[in-house]
Order: structure tokens, then C-alpha cells, then sequence
């Protein structure tokens, strides 16, 4: 890949220790990887208990074992797959068993199938993803409410994406697409849902991070990584630094106020 991170372009501020979550409780799905993975090392570092999970016990153990390596409390349950109701009432039983109950709930797990219209299998791609990305928030976040009401209120974090506004020439989301659209609508009802609860409700919309899933098609799709750094105003590719950062705000009380908001965290791709 393009060396993208000089000069004025600097990389994303590394993760540093705090207290912005101090005596909070987060569960954060998808661990094993990328942006789940960036998101539990940054909230345990803030002061978070921090309860994920991952599909691929292997990644989250590994994950685990780097936090704990830095004296992190990092815990996960895997191999855990949250397409399943009962998978999802488990984690969440268990965060609030361990640490008395839950305060923030990131769902940065998901599955999505890339594959043009005219080629995509409707099973095994187009409901796989869909299942994959919407169905897995909305049975965490079912889940997690009446936990999230006990403790009388709290925080929830889900992923749009830049692909629930946009397409980008080259990449074949359509799935992927209508997944994140749906996801981004999802929050806003969401959170009407939980005012009354004390419960926020937002999204982040990334643009392409750096990751296991991104790492393909930037490798193999010629002209793709032009096409997308085409879009970006800051010429680099995202990392998941660059999503944990706002996502601790966004999970944390400096946005108390904050809520049925979605933060395109995008280098400014979906601007123009």
C-alpha cells in the first residue's frame, strides 16, 4: 500500500492511559480485530471494565492476552457468534453477573459480503450480511436494554458507515450498503426509544479503516486504494485509533447530551 502518513498527514494519536471511563462497564463486540479491538484496548486504558467477544476465539484471546500483557481488564467471551439470541442474552447476562451491571454497549462486530448485484447469492451473501450487520445489533442491543435500564441509563455505540450514504466506484457493497443504511436508521428509533430511560443512542460512520476485512480488497482490487484516498480529504487511510478515539467520547459522560447523533469520522469522503 501508499505510504499515506507523512508529512501533514499524521497517523492516528496513539492510545494513552486515563480516566475518562473510570467505574464504568463496557461490553464491546468483535474484539478480535480492527475496530473492536482498537475501541476494548482504548476504554480498558480510559478505566472501562471491559467485557467483548469475538467469533474467532483465537483473534479474541489473542487480543485478551496483548491488554492483559499492559495490564489491561480486558475479559471475552468466544467463540461467541451474536447472530444468535441466546449468544447475545449470554453476554450480556455475564457483564452484568461480573462487574453489577453495564453502561456501554459498542457493536463493532459484523459480517458483510462483497459482491456486485448480477453475481450476489442471495443466501449465502445478501441475507448472510444482512444478518450479519443488522440482525447482530439489534439482538445485542435487545438484549442489553433491560440491563442498560436497570443501571439507569447508559451508552450505545453502533456502526454506520460511509457506504449508508454513499457508493464508491470499484467496490462492490451493495449488501454492505443496505446494511449499514438500515443500522444507521436502526440507531435513530433507538434512541427515541431509550430517552425516557436515560439510554443514548448513536452512531459512528466510518470511512475504509485499515483492517483484517479491508486488507483484501486494497491488495487485490487494482486502483481501488486511489479510488478511495481519492474521496479523502486527509490523504490517508483510516486506522481503528482514529475510530476508538471518538467512540470514547461518544461512550463517555462529555456526551451526556449527545444522542440520535451519527459522527462521519471520514477523512471528509462523504463532504463532496
Amino acid at each position: 500500500m501508499t505510504d499515506t502518513t507523512r508529512g501533514i498527514f499524521k497517523p492516528a494519536r496513539p492510545a494513552t492511559r486515563g480516566d475518562r471511563l473510570a467505574g464504568k462497564v463496557a461490553v464491546v463486540t468483535g474484539i478480535g480485530a480492527g475496530i473492536g479491538q482498537g475501541i476494548a484496548r482504548l476504554f480498558a486504558m480510559q478505566g472501562a471494565q471491559v467485557l467483548g467477544c469475538d467469533i474467532n476465539a483465537a483473534a479474541a484471546q489473542a487480543t485478551v492476552d496483548a491488554c492483559t500483557a499492559e495490564g489491561l481488564a480486558v475479559h471475552s467471551l468466544h467463540p461467541l457468534d451474536l447472530t444468535q439470541p441466546d449468544a447475545a442474552a449470554t453476554l450480556m447476562q455475564q457483564a452484568a453477573m461480573r462487574f453489577g451491571g453495564i453502561d456501554i454497549v459498542v457493536n463493532a462486530a459484523a459480517f458483510g459480503a462483497f459482491e456486485w448485484l448480477e453475481q450476489m447469492d442471495y443466501q449465502s451473501q445478501w441475507r448472510r450480511t444482512l444478518t450479519g450487520e443488522v440482525d447482530i445489533v439489534f439482538l445485542a442491543c435487545q438484549a442489553a436494554w433491560p440491563h442498560l435500564k436497570a443501571r439507569g441509563g447508559g451508552a450505545v455505540l453502533n456502526f454506520a458507515s460511509a457506504n449508508a450514504r454513499m457508493a464508491l466506484p470499484l467496490s462492490p457493497a451493495l449488501a454492505h450498503c443496505a446494511g449499514k443504511g438500515a443500522v444507521l436508521a436502526m440507531s435513530r428509533q433507538l434512541a427515541m426509544e431509550g430517552g425516557p430511560h436515560g439510554i443514548r443512542v448513536n452512531t459512528i460512520s466510518p470511512a475504509l479503516v485499515v483492517s483484517a476485512a479491508t486488507r483484501e480488497p486494497l491488495a487485490n482490487i487494482p486502483g481501488f486504494e486511489a479510488q478511495v484516498l481519492g474521496k479523502f480529504m486527509v490523504k490517508r487511510l483510516g486506522q481503528p485509533e482514529d475510530i476508538a478515539w471518538a467512540a470514547l467520547y461518544l461512550a463517555s459522560d462529555e456526551a451526556s447530551w449527545v444522542t440520535a447523533a451519527d459522527f462521519a469520522i471520514d477523512a471528509g469522503a462523504t463532504a463532496w
